[in-house]
């Protein structure tokens, strides 16, 4: 089936929900008229289905492959990347200085929700690249800037995250890999990183990988970690001490690389310190939380092309009969159903997220508050935003039946790559915690309930009015339960406050005077379905703990 690039919609919610207009007054981003928007949105349409789009399907079934060390992603990668880096799309938010166009965020989000739309294999290599830049903005000396941040903006140099060890998954603080210093201020750099995207490929001559290390001093847990660049290729052109031990078989996104990385089998891989010494937590979690944010646009991209795929095959697919005539499946209630709830949560779920990017803009020039807001929405964006992409594509395998659980229609695929994006990043459970656990409090408590304020005195509906207060209720439960009792509220409680969020901002683009008819539709179902469903979620919030310690774990085998 064709893919065609929800520009209209893209726009709607820069113009509506993001304000692109406001932010293009000021200096920092005068560059952002409405020509050169439209200018990007159609030219990013353009690009991912002409250069990615023919190459999901291939990606998928040849996927990437490692032979002594070397590896050679599927056909036709490598020349599509090229045509990434000399089409300027890496460099179109990174400011000028290094190369970039120095374009909002909330505007590059949407290319990047195209990439993953289209394939999301390849859209993880820039996606991590983007954290990359920010983590050096933020915490890098002059002369790492000088030296790598010019390549990385512009595509030349792709950048990674190394994080996870075998026995350091979310337990970050338990990661072994050592940091020696050498007399020259450059340190050595040994211990096996795994899970790495992009951590050895084909698609460029040099990679950036940002390790997380620690040094002889360090002290134990997250306080004794340091972060350090170390590339592939060194300044003088030789070969670091890293290799690719391994790629993982994974149930998705067979295209890109997940790579066991080895450092410092020999002498150990030189690198650089990011940042003072055990403030590496501080400066991963700069690329992180934009990795976060880019995450959500996954689960946007997905939902959106496991939609158009659904509703493509609905309006073909001839089931059954109405007043004696032969009828697509379209025309079954069941079937509208699925596929009103795929477009409603699609919406709200883009909505969410490039909101969540419009308020760092906004942080960017100089409303700090939204930069707080930005904070708090960024746990609901990933979670919500990728349980989205998993609930949207596994409906879009139920439209196809049977002819979606078999691969020939490609609706599996997206149920396939979608399913890692609630688990990497941060798992979906870790956003929760970090919601009620950090984001309640944030700011005295100010920037959330600055959030719920907004949309109190702005929404409309009914349904929502009365959502706003069981959220602001149970924010107050929560803010005085115990850990156990806190914890368990968690997931439910982000649900709830993200279908809040998503209804709200839904609202704002269907009272807009030009709302097509499927926005109005879709914000009606959304309010009608899934914001009732989210008083459940209340429920669950306010349940406490003690049924999920009632018996032994070994007890529900």
């Amino acid at each position: 089936m064709s893919y065609s690039t929800p520009v209209a919609d893209q726009k709607a919610v820069l113009t509506h929900i993001v304000g692109m207009a406001e932010l293009a007054k000021h200096d920092r981003f005068a560059s952002a008229d409405e020509d050169t928007v439209d200018a990007v949105l159609e030219g990013a349409a353009q690009f991912s289905e002409g250069e990615f789009l023919p190459l999901n399907r291939s990606g998928d079934e040849q996927g990437a492959k490692l032979k002594d060390g070397v590896v050679t992603t599927p056909d036709g990668f490598k020349e599509a990347y090229r045509e990434f880096i000399e089409g300027g799309w890496m460099t179109l938010s990174a400011p000028e200085k290094w190369g970039g166009q120095a374009l909002p965020l909330s505007l590059s989000a949407a290319l990047m929700e195209d990439l993953n739309a289209t394939n999301l294999a390849f859209a993880l290599c820039p996606m991590l690249s983007f954290g990359a830049i920010e983590s050096l903005l933020v915490h890098g000396d002059d002369e790492l800037r000088e030296r790598y941040l010019e390549k990385i903006v512009s595509g030349e140099w792709p950048a990674t995250m190394n994080l996870t060890e075998p026995q350091a998954g979310s337990d970050v603080g338990a990661l072994t890999t050592k940091a020696e210093p050498n007399e020259d201020g450059t340190w050595r750099i040994s211990g096996q990183k795994i899970y790495i995207t992009y951590g050895e490929h084909d698609l460029a001559e040099n990679i950036i990988h940002l390790v997380l290390a620690r040094t002889p001093s360090a002290p134990e847990g997250t306080r004794g970690i340091s972060l350090f660049l170390v590339p592939k290729i060194l300044p003088d052109g030789s070969r670091n001490d890293l290799v690719c031990a391994g790629l993982e078989e994974k149930l998705g996104i067979h295209a890109s690389p997940t790579c066991v990385m080895r450092f410092g089998e020999k002498d150990g891989a030189i690198g650089w310190m990011i940042g003072p010494e055990n403030s590496g937590m501080r400066a991963m979690f700069t690329m992180m939380n934009n990795a976060r944010l880019n995450v959500a646009l996954q689960g946007v991209g997905i939902a959106e092309r496991a939609t158009q795929r659904a509703v493509h095959y609905a309006l073909e697919r001839k089931q059954g009969f109405r007043e004696g005539q032969s009828v697509t499946i379209s025309e079954h209630a069941d079937v509208r159903r699925m596929l009103m709830r795929m477009r409603a949560l699609t919406m709200g779920a883009r909505a969410l997220t490039y909101y969540a990017f419009g308020c760092l803009d906004r942080a960017e020039i100089g409303e700090e508050a939204m930069g707080l807001r930005a904070e708090v929405l960024t746990p609901m964006a990933k979670a919500w935003g990728t349980d989205v992409g998993c609930e949207v594509a596994s409906l879009g395998v139920q439209v196809h039946g049977g002819m979606g659980y078999v691969e020939e229609t490609g609706a599996a695929q997206h149920l396939r790559d979608a399913r890692i994006a609630p688990i990497y990043e941060g798992t979906n459970g870790i956003q929760a915690a970090d919601l009620v656990g950090r984001k309640l409090g944030l700011d005295g408590g100010l920037a959330f309930d600055g959030l719920v304020a907004d949309i109190r005195a702005d929404v409309r509906d009914e349904r929502l009015i009365a959502l706003t207060d069981l959220v602001e209720e149970t924010a107050s439960m929560l803010r005085e339960a115990g850990g156990d009792h806190k914890a368990a509220g968690a997931y439910p409680f982000l649900t709830m406050c993200s279908v809040l969020v998503a209804g709200w901002l839904l609202e704002k683009l269907a009272l807009a005077m030009d709302a097509p008819a499927r926005t109005k539709a879709a914000s009606e179902f959304f309010n009608s379905v899934n914001v009732p469903e989210a008083f459940a979620q209340g429920a669950a919030a306010g349940m406490g703990a003690d049924i999920l310690y009632a018996v032994e774990a070994e007890a529900l085998a």
